[in-house]
């Protein structure tokens, strides 16, 4: 099963725990994957989203970024 939902986050990162559990809800509610990427393991994706983390994408596509919002999530996975 591929993730629909991916989450780039960052150690330490307290808005990323914040995120981190909408998107574990709102996934475990629907039946979804998510999957998480620390950013810090990459120098791209460190320039690319230093400043916005956490950043979620859904499908593919950039959907939020430093709060996720559970209705709007929830809308895009429905």
């Amino acid at each position: 099963m591929t993730a629909r939902v991916t989450l780039y986050s960052r150690p330490g990162c307290h808005l990323c725990d914040d995120a981190r559990a909408v998107v574990a809800r709102v996934c475990e509610d629907l039946g979804e994957s998510f999957a998480e990427v620390d950013i810090t393991t990459d120098d791209d994706l460190e320039d690319r989203f230093r400043e916005e983390v956490p950043v979620t994408f859904v499908d593919g596509r950039q959907h939020d970024f430093w709060r996720v919002d559970e209705a709007r999530l929830r809308a895009a996975l429905g």
